[in-house]
């Protein structure tokens, strides 16, 4: 009689163990909750820009209430490519996420002929953190004081006016592109590595005009050596509130109204209940005025928009990007 109870015992230990490892399911054999380890930001653009502080003060933020470090890494080199392709080929577990711009995000793929990644099937749009407007500025000596005296004075000056851009397909030269072909001014691009130069020569009187993010123009207009003409987008900057924007200057173009955008990407597949968490650690540090200083401080525009609203978005604006390259003519391999 000793035997079965002794048999009995042993199954019933033998089940106990099994039930403690990953042979059986036992609902005691959850998955690790999330975060477990650092989450690291990709910055696919050199340290010290307006998206590495986005991504630097929001990460900081963030890592405080999600208890795990948020390292921001900088990726930078092909027009943000390089890093966002490493976002787009990283696991699906939610500590490899994107801090980009809507160049890596949405323009480069109507811009470049061959792209490593597909923005649209290798990545998760999570979050729109920020709208990004930039100020479209002139040199002193243009006579125009708004959108529409400058519209009349390029049109009325064919072939004699210069416009500079930090880089073929950029805001700046997509947006300057689209004001000569609807002008018929037949501008002259000029092209430039990075806003400073670009400014510099502006302030020189080699340029006559350009677009440029507030960070790099702001000082100028309010010391008179650039005069601002407006802001695009359809909302005003903090930084230079009383400068109108172009559209509510009855100039109403889609090219003018619409802004690029700082946002977070995560690779394809990312499990929904885990891009709720991050967005929901998201949305807490939308709250936190710090966030919000520093990205009112470097020219953008709070949004922190949810995935759901960030898609509807990014369908929006997909045709209006597509337009204005195509109208550039600016296309890259």
């Amino acid at each position: 009689m000793g035997t079965p109870n002794f048999n009995r015992r042993t199954a019933l230990q033998g089940m106990a163990a099994l039930a403690g490892s990953s042979l059986l399911p036992h609902a005691a054999w959850a998955k690790t909750a999330y975060p477990s380890k650092p989450v690291r930001f990709i910055v696919p653009f050199n340290p010290g820009g307006a998206t590495d502080i986005v991504a630097r003060v929001l990460g900081e933020s963030m890592s405080k209430r999600m208890g795990q470090p948020i390292l921001v890494e900088n990726k930078g080199g092909a027009a943000g490519m390089l890093g966002t392709d490493q976002v787009a080929k990283a696991a699906a577990d939610g500590y490899t996420l994107a801090l980009s711009l809507s160049t890596s995000l949405m323009i480069n793929q109507f811009l470049y002929t061959k792209m490593a990644y597909n923005p649209q099937k290798d990545l998760l749009m999570l979050s729109q953190i920020a709208s990004a407007p930039v100020t479209l500025v002139v040199h002193p000596s243009v006579p125009a004081n708004n959108m529409k005296e400058l519209l009349a004075w390029v049109k009325a000056n064919k072939g004699k006016v210069s416009y500079g851009s930090w880089g073929v397909g950029s805001y700046a030269h997509l947006g300057g592109a689209y004001m000569s072909k609807t002008t018929g001014a037949e501008m002259t691009h000029v092209a430039y590595k990075g806003e400073a130069p670009m400014i510099q020569e502006l302030i020189g009187g080699q340029l006559q005009l350009c677009f440029s993010s507030a960070q790099n123009t702001k000082a100028f207009i309010d010391s008179g050596r650039l005069k601002a003409i407006g802001v695009t987008g359809r909302q005003r900057m903090t930084v230079l509130p009383n400068l109108p924007t172009i559209h509510e200057q009855g100039v109403t173009d889609e090219a003018y109204a619409i802004a690029g955008w700082v946002a977070m990407a995560a690779p394809a597949g990312t499990p929904k209940d885990i891009v709720d968490q991050i967005y929901a650690q998201v949305r807490e540090s939308a709250k936190d005025p710090k966030v919000q200083e520093r990205i009112a401080g470097a020219g953008f525009l709070p949004m922190f928009s949810s995935p759901e609203e960030f898609a509807k978005a990014y369908a929006r604006e997909m045709p209006v990007w597509k337009n204005l390259i195509e109208l550039a003519e600016a296309r890259l391999d």
